[in-house]
């Protein structure tokens, strides 16, 4: 059953066992008609609608405009279970179609109009009144009614549930995709500004420093309309991964040394992206966060994974404090894109000993 959810699997079931149902009771109702009334000049009538009915329904996955659909169905029904009381039997399978495809106000008409047919055929059935045959139709109605509008107003409060998570979920998405992309670029930018502002009377060197933060702002400006698309970083554009992670080292704003180990092979879109969104962050916090002077950024090729470790030699920590800005989003934001891809990400560090963080994506599950 490949492509096809539980719940379609079970939708599907439902769809199989009432059109079965409908089917079996149209079928003895007409049975039973024929083996009570033999010789009635109604049995040709009874019989060709029987027929009309039986294709009407079988039609229903053939015709989009479900509505005309049921409509037509109802009206063969109602015939016949004028014609022959019996018919009436099969009324289940019709309420059920009608209250979960119908809108609240048609389907309450649909319940009120089929129960009383049923009461008024199954009481000519009994040849009088019958108390019984008046009170159980209309209870099994109503409970029926009442199943079904409960299921549907789960299913929509699930439906708007799922939904709402989707929201967030994508909401932390960007989030995570605005910080580990845009952080970068900006805190460099920041420096290169603020080294420019120190070296103002040196216009040679001030200018150096603001031609380098144009050249960072334009490539933050190329990876926001990326964002926006929902592209690959713009590092990857056109570039291999080692160059990206180049490209990336190069805007730290912190000497990075960028080594690769192991026998280069091509790697799936997905996992390029998150270890350049992961070298990212990490290189953001080295030099926001540990006062690094110094990072190497290894990437190594293995035989079932790829593995991307960043060390700093900056102050190190025993557990990661927050961001002072509130943000939060380095190390968990690193550790979700990780475990997206079936990964994991670890993180040694020690105060004065500086920090690793390594993440490993097995190339299977990519």
């Amino acid at each position: 059953m490949d492509g096809m959810t539980g719940a379609d699997a079970d939708t599907r079931r439902l769809a199989v066992v009432m059109h079965s149902a409908f089917f079996l009771l149209v079928l003895a109702s007409a049975v039973r008609f024929l083996t009570h009334h033999d010789g009635s000049p109604l049995a040709p009538w009874v019989l060709g609608f029987t027929v009309a009915l039986v294709v009407a329904y079988g039609a229903g996955r053939l015709i989009d405009r479900h509505l005309v659909w049921l409509t037509v169905v109802l009206a063969l029904w109602v015939v016949l279970v004028v014609l022959a009381p019996s018919f009436a039997w099969s009324a289940i399978p019709l309420l059920i179609t009608g209250l979960r495809t119908l809108p609240a106000g048609q389907a309450l008409a649909l319940v009120t109009v089929v129960t009383a047919l049923v009461v008024v055929s199954e009481n000519r059935l009994a040849d009088g009144f019958d108390p019984n045959l008046t009170i159980v139709p209309i209870a099994i109605a109503a409970v029926t009614a009442a199943v079904i509008t409960y299921m549907r107003r789960q299913a929509e409060r699930l439906r708007e549930s799922e939904r709402r998570a989707g929201v967030l979920a994508e909401r932390h998405r960007v989030s995570r995709e605005l910080h580990d992309a845009l952080a970068q670029g900006l805190s460099s930018q920041a420096m290169l500004l603020q080294a420019a502002d120190q070296a103002w009377a040196r216009p040679e060197l001030a200018r150096e420093h603001l031609h380098a933060a144009q050249r960072i702002g334009a490539g933050n400006l190329a990876e926001a309309r990326r964002l926006v698309q929902d592209l690959a970083p713009a590092d990857l554009a056109g570039a291999s991964l080692e160059e990206a992670l180049h490209a990336v080292a190069g805007r730290a704003g912190l000497p990075v040394e960028v080594r690769v180990d192991g026998a280069v092979r091509p790697l799936p879109e997905r996992v390029q992206s998150t270890l350049v969104r992961i070298a990212q962050g990490a290189l953001a916090n080295a030099r926001e966060h540990a006062d690094a002077g110094h990072v190497v950024l290894t990437l190594t090729h293995l035989d079932d994974q790829v593995v991307l470790d960043v060390a700093d030699d900056g102050r190190g920590f025993v557990e990661p404090a927050p961001a002072a800005d509130g943000r939060g989003h380095g190390l968990p934001a690193m550790r979700v894109r990780a475990q997206q891809l079936g990964g994991r990400l670890t993180v040694e560090s020690a105060p004065g000993h500086g920090t690793v963080v390594s993440a490993a994506i097995p190339l299977a599950a990519s």
